[in-house]
């Protein structure tokens, strides 16, 4: 049987395509193996999906700062990668498919000083620094971004898009607003800051709510300990610290989106022809990808930006109804857009590299 060994984690970001991809490997038949850590979000999500094997192994935080674990994760690296070597040397799978994050690092070397051939997702348009390691030892790079494709060497990098789940598009409107008590008289708002929330974001709608209310109906996905009791009675206002099952449904009944900028979220939103407010996390609490991700969507005319510095009550409201009148416009420049099934393009690298 074909053999694969799926890695990534840290955040949801670098798990949600792996969890994409898995329903396809099983129809292929390949045998699918995933390794992480012991504690990430990747062993919560991955551990229980069925016929997948999960595997941990350590690893340590690659940082850009200064912080007295830069002193200890190195050594969290290197026996993360001996692990790796031996895991995968019994494991003796055809292909390594690296999604990023930090523990991806020892797995792509041990996987390398095994021979396996390694195939990189890069979800940003500039690669993080987890992955501009575990490029150098990859054989082919798949990017989210068609302008990530010229940081690689000519012919190592193709342009896939990422992974979607299929349950996305399989979503039922009347579902979610029964889930969130809506009478569909309104149009919905989605609200979203990615897996931990966004407290700004969180801040700035709570505070526009009753002017907001007024057109709108809002869906609120407001992160894990951002949950406000006392709006929990608002009848036109939903609000859940974290969804999973449910998304689709939500999906399907919202109009527009208010999101944060990580690239799997907006490909789903390109994806299902959802119009987009990005407000991308600033360069104080991040390294700038998000901002490269929103303007690469505004740029391709699938979404409107509103920077967070620039973010008060009247610009939110403002670029919210801007969005909502032009909505139609977004919907047709997401439609006409041409990149097709990534699901497919990223199996074609799979069974490709693996046949080599």
């Amino acid at each position: 049987m074909k053999k694969i060994v799926l890695t990534g984690g840290g955040t949801a970001g670098h798990v949600t395509p792996n969890i994409a991809l898995i329903p396809e490997l099983k129809k292929r038949g390949w045998e699918i193996h995933y390794i992480g850590t012991q504690t990430g979000i990747e062993q919560k999500l991955i551990s229980e999906i069925p016929g997948v094997t999960y595997h941990s192994v350590q690893s340590g935080k690659l940082r850009r700062y200064l912080d007295v674990k830069n002193l200890t994760d190195p050594f969290k690296v290197i026996a993360g990668i001996g692990q790796s070597i031996g895991l995968i040397r019994e494991l003796k799978p055809q292909i390594i498919f690296s999604k990023g994050g930090f523990v991806s690092v020892p797995v792509v070397l041990g996987g390398w000083l095994n021979r396996i051939p390694i195939l990189v997702h890069e979800s940003d348009i500039t690669p993080g620094l987890a992955n501009k390691i575990a490029t150098r030892f990859a054989k082919t790079v798949c990017t989210t971004f068609p302008e990530t494709v010229k940081f690689f060497q000519e012919g190592k990098a193709i342009h896939t898009g990422t992974p979607i789940r299929r349950e996305l598009f399989q979503g039922d409107p009347q579902r979610g607003r029964n889930l969130c008590g809506f009478t569909g008289k309104k149009p919905v708002i989605l609200v979203m800051g990615g897996s931990s929330g966004a407290v700004a974001i969180n801040k700035a709608v709570r505070a526009l709510l009753s002017k907001l209310t007024r057109r709108f109906q809002v869906v609120h996905i407001c992160g894990k300990g951002n949950f406000d009791s006392i709006l929990d009675s608002h009848p036109d206002y939903k609000q859940f610290e974290y969804v999973s099952e449910e998304l689709p449904d939500i999906m399907a009944m919202t109009e527009l989106v208010v999101s944060r900028a990580g690239a799997n979220s907006i490909y789903e939103f390109l994806a299902l022809k959802k119009p987009a407010l990005l407000i991308p996390l600033p360069l104080s609490a991040s390294r700038g990808d998000q901002i490269l991700n929103a303007q690469s969507f505004e740029r391709q005319g699938f979404s409107k930006v509103l920077e967070q510095e620039e973010m008060t009550e009247d610009t939110l409201y403002d670029h919210i109804m801007d969005l909502y009148y032009n909505r139609e416009k977004y919907i047709r420049a997401m439609t006409e857009n041409n990149l097709g099934n990534s699901i497919d393009k990223i199996m074609e690298q799979i069974d490709s590299l693996a046949k080599k």
